[in-house]
């Protein structure tokens, strides 16, 4: 049985998802030896109390591929949160350079996974999503994630790790996995619920929709969605998210932290055993034939057309038993 996607507006946002990707295909290796570097980091002394008001800026700086996330953006982005002086450091604001905030995993890594085994892709998807979700929730201050473009697949996830995020009003963001043929990872099936509730979370995992920073402000992705700018830019999704960091840098901060660490613990009590559980369903994905059409259909930049292959109905219990 031939079965073509039926949301052409998902399968489509897909493939452009894929596509930005696809056009990040420098391998980690060349990533890592770009000159310019791939994680920046100023310090913002915002509001006007510097002592009492003091917010970082980390800007994910691969505009060229709308950066996209790597597993050298993921080191750098250790050590930048490593070397960050906490005791001067209140809040910190996180956003993409460029259009986009980020449209998601690097093709090349991608491809990689469908030659790989399941076995250790598993392991290293787990090792992916620690890279990046993991080093977020140990950051001990507030972080708010400014989606400043489009914010796709592990992008949106990566967005999802910060404890609050501003969006401008056109971004686009989407959980567009399945249109490649792949499980959400990287803490989507986890958080989606907990943030829009178990309903819409399956139509945006299951369908690959991709919906405008106003959307995702209604139904409670993000808190707050800000009008572009006059150049239809993000500028005042960035300028929001200083504003609310600065308000939060502002108050006591053994009580802005002990809060913090207490509202994470709560929200992530299960975390680890559901982020192994993507882990494993993507492991399985990226050996089967749905991933390789997927792939496919990014190359040929077409929508992808899938197929059922398997026979579920000897693997099914019976009624009644």
């Amino acid at each position: 049985m031939r079965i073509v996607a039926a949301s052409t507006t998902a399968a489509a946002a897909a493939m452009r998802c894929a596509s930005v990707a696809r056009r990040a295909v420098s391998t980690t290796a060349a990533a890592a030896t770009a000159a310019a570097p791939l994680i920046t980091y100023s310090a913002s002394h915002a509001g006007g109390d510097a002592a009492a008001a003091r917010v970082g800026v980390i800007t994910l700086n691969a505009p060229a591929k709308f950066n996209a996330l790597t597993v050298a953006m993921g080191d750098a982005l250790a050590k930048t949160l490593d070397a960050i002086d906490y005791t001067a450091t209140n809040a910190l604001v996180i956003t993409g350079a460029g259009k986009a905030f980020s449209a998601g995993g690097d093709f090349g890594f991608l491809d990689d996974r469908g030659r790989d085994t399941p076995s250790r892709n598993a392991a290293i998807m787990r090792d992916f999503y620690r890279r990046f979700f993991g080093r977020i929730r140990d950051v001990p201050v507030p972080v708010i994630a400014a989606i400043n473009g489009p914010a796709i697949g592990a992008g949106l996830c990566f967005a999802v790790a910060c404890d609050v995020r501003i969006a401008a009003a056109s971004a686009k963001l989407g959980i567009t996995f399945v249109g490649l043929g792949l499980h959400p990872g990287m803490g989507a099936t986890y958080y989606l619920p907990r943030l829009v509730g178990p309903q819409l979370a399956a139509k945006l995992c299951l369908t690959g929709e991709v919906i405008s920073g106003s959307e995702a402000a209604r139904i409670g992705l993000v808190a707050e969605a800000v009008d572009d700018d006059a150049d239809g830019g993000g500028a005042g999704a960035v300028k929001r998210a200083m504003a609310v960091a600065s308000a939060m840098a502002a108050q006591a901060p053994v009580a802005v932290r002990t809060c913090v660490r207490s509202l994470r613990l709560q929200q992530d009590a299960g975390l680890e055993a559901a982020l192994w559980r993507e882990a494993d369903a993507q492991a399985q994905c990226y050996a089967g034939v749905d991933y390789r059409e997927g792939l496919a259909s990014v190359q040929a930049k077409r929508a992808a057309s899938f197929q059922q292959r398997e026979a579920y109905a000897a693997a099914l219990p019976k009624a009644g038993k």
